[in-house]
């Protein structure tokens, strides 16, 4: 067996700041929106999703999410997500249920929800209503590929039937795994489960037949996978480049669980105010490394660093908060530093 590839922490952090294009922005237009949604944004917390967009892409404005080049869905462990829109089958598709059982109860979800819709677009309660069924229940459809989304927050989210995608879904799944790997890497089949939501089994299959396009790495907190394509741009990725960033709740950079969020923060008192057993708050990037916290109220973004920030540091970090292209909001954001 071929010797795994030794990793630090810092080689892992810089990889994942590269190709989540967090160190650069990237210029406006379609195809940085798919860049930046490559493995996905998740937009549980209402524009979520826009706040990571405006992380990673020059020119964000509070309706980009609404892009045609984007689309809404329930994605990987049912929760909302913004994906570029030709992107959709992979986020679906690919975890279509590997089982009997579970693909005949997709398939027959999102059949009988074409058919009631028969093209309209309705509230998912009142879809499921008229259908008696939970409207929860209607998620299991979107494994087919043929639902979406749009949801504002507080109210339901409307949902519509599409034709079937033209992707097989074994495909879609080995292209799902791929971009984990991408984003998230060093990945594990374990941390693929989790994260994109399919059994075990599944996730098992799936990095067996990606195998021949692996590299087996170690890392401070273990061993895990890379995609081969990506070691060279692991082992010549840059110092941290650019400002601070303002993470969203649930933002990818720091979708991490159990050992995963040791890597990225060390510090057990930082890690419990990052991953709190509630709503998360975001996350203040700074010099390529977590350095505090940060919530919203209104108008007024409240940070809780973690150290001691210099002048420019703050004014760097107040500039980039003045900038967070927030719907609704009248005039600019002020900050309020927390002690």
């Amino acid at each position: 067996m071929a010797q795994r590839l030794e990793l630090t922490r810092e080689q892992v952090l810089a990889f994942r700041r590269t190709v989540g294009h967090l160190d650069r922005r990237l210029p406006a237009g379609e195809n940085s929106l798919r860049a930046a949604a490559w493995a996905g944004l998740t937009d549980s917390m209402p524009r979520a999703a826009l706040l990571s967009l405006h992380a990673r892409v020059d020119g964000i404005r509070t309706d980009t999410w609404e892009d045609p080049a984007l689309a809404q869905i329930w994605g990987p462990r049912f929760s909302a997500y913004v994906v570029a829109a030709e992107d959709v089958p992979v986020f679906t598709l690919g975890r279509l249920p590997t089982n009997d059982a579970g693909r005949r109860r997709a398939e027959a979800t999102a059949e009988r929800l074409d058919a009631f819709l028969a093209g309209r677009r309705l509230s998912y309660s009142e879809a499921g209503r008229g259908m008696g069924v939970r409207p929860n229940d209607l998620r299991y459809g979107t494994t087919t590929g043929r639902i979406l989304i749009r949801w504002d927050g507080g109210r339901k989210p409307v949902v519509w039937t599409i034709p079937p995608p033209q992707m097989e879904a074994s495909e879609a799944r080995l292209e799902l795994a791929r971009r984990y790997l991408h984003v998230f890497g060093p990945g594990s089949v374990d941390g693929f489960a989790r994260w994109a939501g399919v059994k075990p089994a599944a996730a098992v299959r799936t990095f067996d037949a990606l195998r021949e396009t692996l590299v087996a790495v170690r890392t401070p907190i273990g061993d895990g996978w890379i995609l081969a394509e990506d070691e060279a741009t692991l082992l010549e990725a840059e110092p941290a480049a650019g400002g601070p960033r303002l993470l969203q709740s649930g933002d990818t950079f720091y979708l991490l669980q159990g050992a995963e969020r040791e890597l990225l923060v060390p510090d057990p008192a930082h890690r419990a105010a990052l991953w709190t057993t509630r709503v998360w708050p975001g996350c203040l990037l700074l010099g390529g490394e977590p350095m505090g916290t940060w919530r919203r109220a209104d108008a007024v973004v409240a940070i809780e660093p973690w150290r001691r920030l210099s002048t420019a540091e703050c004014e760097a970090v107040e500039a980039e908060a003045t900038t967070l292209p927030l719907p609704g909001l009248e005039g600019r954001s002020s900050v309020r530093w927390v002690a």
